[in-house]
C-alpha cells in the first residue's frame, strides 16, 4: 500500500519530549480507576510458537520471543461483543529492524472474509532509531479500505512497560497509550458494516516482517540479536464473552456489559485527555489515511477533518513527501510462522 519515512529525531531527544512533558507526565502516571487485571490461564491461551511463549512465575504476564525458528503469540480464551482490551507492554531493545509486535482484536478465524480487526502494530527499527507504530481498524472484511494513522512516541517503550488500551464499544473506540486517548473513531451511521460489529479475540504476537516492516522492507530481522523479546503483564479485559458457535448474541445478553463499559474511566474522555490526545497527535502522528487524497479523494466518513493539520499532511497524509502511494492486496496472518507480509509499510 503506502511506502511512508519517518522524519524527526529519536525520542531520546529532550527537546520532542519537552513539548509534552507536563500533560503526559501527570496522565502517563496515573492509573485508570478501578482497572481490574487477570491472570493469564485461563483467560488466553498459546496462538503459534508455543515454545517461545514464556508464561511469568507469578502468572500475571508472559514473554514472548522470536528466533530463527518461529515467532510466537497469544489468544484470549473467549470472543467478545465490546470490550476493554489492554496491558503493560515492553518492546524488544537494540536492533528491532523487521520486527513486528502486535496488539490487537480479530475475528479473522471465524470470519475469514468478513472480519473486523483493531490493531496496535509495534514497527521495529535500526539500533538507536525509534520504534514507530500504527493504528488501524478494519470492518466486515474492509481491507481495501485500511484505516492507518502512524506515529511515533514521546519515551522509549523498551525501558520500561507502558499501558496499550483499545476500547471497543457500540458507538466509539479509542486507542489508549497509559492514560492518553492517541485516536478516537466515533461511529455514525454513513460507516455502516466499516465498524466492526462481531464478537472479537484478543491477540498478542511477535512476528518477522522483513518484507515491509522497517523502510518498507530494505531492513530486514538480523537474527544475531536474537531471541527478541516481548514482555506483555498486567493484563486487563472487561467484555460480554460471546459463545464462538454462537456468534451473534442477543442485544440483551451483552446490555448490562455495555452499560458497565460506559461508565469506566477509561470511556470518559475528560477535558484534560482531549487536550493530551490533541496535542500527541499535533505532535507526534506522522501521517493518517484521512489526508490521504491520493487513496482516498473523498474521506471516509468517520474522518473529522481539521483545517490545519489539512494543511500540514497535504494531500498525501504525510508531513513530507516522497515514497510511493502503491498500493497491493492485503490478507495476512501474524499467527503463522516467522515470516508474513503485509500492505503496511513505513
Amino acid at each position: 500500500m503506502d511506502r511512508l519515512r519517518c522524519f524527526g529525531p529519536s525520542y531520546s531527544r529532550l527537546g520532542l519530549f519537552s513539548l509534552l512533558l507536563p500533560l503526559f507526565f501527570f496522565l502517563s502516571n496515573a492509573a485508570f480507576n478501578n482497572l481490574s487485571t487477570i491472570p493469564f490461564n485461563p483467560a488466553y491461551s498459546p496462538l503459534f510458537g508455543d515454545g517461545n511463549l514464556v508464561r511469568a512465575p507469578d502468572g500475571k504476564g508472559v514473554r514472548l520471543l522470536l528466533d530463527r525458528f518461529t515467532g510466537s503469540g497469544f489468544i484470549s480464551s473467549n470472543l467478545y461483543k465490546h470490550g476493554f482490551f489492554s496491558a503493560n507492554i515492553k518492546l524488544p531493545s537494540d536492533y528491532t529492524a523487521g520486527i513486528c509486535v502486535a496488539f490487537y482484536t480479530s475475528n479473522g478465524d471465524v470470519f475469514e472474509k468478513s472480519h473486523d480487526e483493531l490493531d496496535f502494530e509495534f514497527l521495529g527499527n535500526l539500533e538507536g532509531k525509534p520504534w514507530r507504530f500504527q493504528t488501524n481498524l478494519y470492518g466486515n472484511g474492509s481491507t481495501s479500505r485500511g484505516r492507518e494513522e502512524r506515529y511515533r512516541l514521546w519515551f522509549d517503550p523498551t525501558k520500561q512497560f507502558h499501558r496499550y488500551s483499545i476500547l471497543w464499544t457500540a458507538k466509539n473506540i479509542i486507542f489508549y497509550i497509559d492514560e492518553v486517548p492517541i485516536r478516537e473513531v466515533v461511529r455514525n451511521d454513513a460507516m455502516g458494516g466499516d465498524y466492526p460489529s462481531k464478537p472479537m479475540s484478543l491477540y498478542a504476537t511477535i512476528w518477522d516482517a522483513s518484507n515491509w516492516a522497517t523502510s518498507g522492507g530494505k531492513y530486514k530481522v538480523n537474527y544475531k540479536y536474537a531471541p527478541f523479546v516481548a514482555e506483555f503483564k498486567d493484563l486487563a479485559l472487561e467484555g460480554c464473552p460471546v459463545d464462538p458457535i454462537e456468534q451473534f448474541p442477543v442485544a440483551s445478553v451483552c446490555a448490562e456489559k455495555d452499560a458497565h463499559l460506559d461508565v469506566q474511566d477509561y470511556s470518559i474522555v475528560t477535558p484534560e485527555r482531549r487536550r493530551a490526545m490533541r496535542k500527541f497527535r499535533q505532535n507526534y502522528m506522522y501521517y493518517s489515511y484521512c489526508y490521504d487524497m491520493l487513496r482516498y479523494p473523498v474521506s471516509p466518513p468517520e474522518c473529522v477533518i481539521i483545517p490545519s493539520e489539512k494543511q500540514r499532511f497535504k494531500d498525501t497524509g504525510r508531513l513530507k513527501f516522497g515514497g510511493s502511494h502503491r498500493r497491493q492486496s492485503r490478507r495476512r496472518s501474524r499467527a503463522s510462522a516467522t515470516s508474513s507480509s503485509s500492505d503496511a509499510s513505513v
